[in-house]
């Protein structure tokens, strides 16, 4: 039996939408789009809307939708609140619809829109999205949304720890140089995951902004078993 392809790439400025237009894609931007999407679903939203633009969300919001819209960080003044995962509590979410625009994140599920499914991951549901993927019997790609189309080590890191537990299982392969970096810094970072990431440039940006108080939060493995997944365009549970 062929094995699947298993690719990792590091930054929208590299994505190649129509080589993955059979792939599963896995959108990665822990700190803290797809963090928060993860948590959302955990609390019970029935579905999230991702929007590119400032004024899109805008036109949602004007027609009544409850929306979680930031850029760098800061809460946009429209918005009702921004993309840390503790604003998605399940007295805000549950049983909504949320319009949700970020830096980095919304954008590039945008932009993976050919591919064959779309899934967003995060530590928080490593296992059950690991699981999933497995499921699917496609060629993977991990997708990492970087800092404005430059390479971050959080979302890399991140992959490395769905790649190692892809490859676990035999069924893929890689010739991928992004992959194997991926699965070795996750390598240095796993016996010290919160330590490691002290080092990285998103880490300094959120101190700064007083933005930081979830990042222990986004880096726990196995906090839910939501899979959420674009279907027409908008993000739900994968069991609906």
């Amino acid at each position: 039996m062929a094995k699947r392809n298993l690719e990792t790439c590091f930054s929208p400025a590299l994505y190649e939408a129509d080589r993955h237009s059979g792939s599963v894609v896995v959108i990665i931007d822990i700190l803290r789009a797809t963090s928060a999407i993860c948590t959302a679903f955990a609390n019970g939203a029935s579905s999230i809307i991702p929007v590119e633009t400032v004024e899109e969300a805008k036109e949602y919001k004007n027609q009544g939708y409850l929306v979680a819209a930031e850029r760098d960080g800061y809460v946009l003044d429209f918005a009702d609140f921004g993309n840390s995962p503790f604003n998605f509590t399940r007295e805000k979410v549950e049983g909504k619809t949320i319009v949700y625009s970020t830096t980095n994140g919304t954008t590039i599920i945008k932009m993976a829109s050919s591919a064959g499914k779309i899934v967003t991951g995060s530590f928080l549901n490593i296992s059950a999205l690991t699981e999933w993927i497995i499921s699917q019997e496609s060629d993977v790609v991990l997708f990492c949304a970087g800092w404005k189309n430059r390479f971050n080590l959080e979302d890399t890191i991140c992959a490395g720890a769905v790649a190692e537990k892809l490859m676990a299982t035999s069924l893929y392969s890689t010739i991928c140089d992004s992959t194997h970096a991926a699965m070795d810094l996750w390598s240095l970072a796993k016996n010290d995951l919160q330590g490691y990431i002290e080092k990285t440039a998103q880490r300094s940006r959120l101190r700064d902004k007083g933005l930081d108080d979830c990042i222990e939060f986004c880096l726990t493995a196995d906090f839910t078993k939501k899979i959420p997944v674009i279907k027409n365009g908008i993000l739900v549970d994968n069991i609906l």
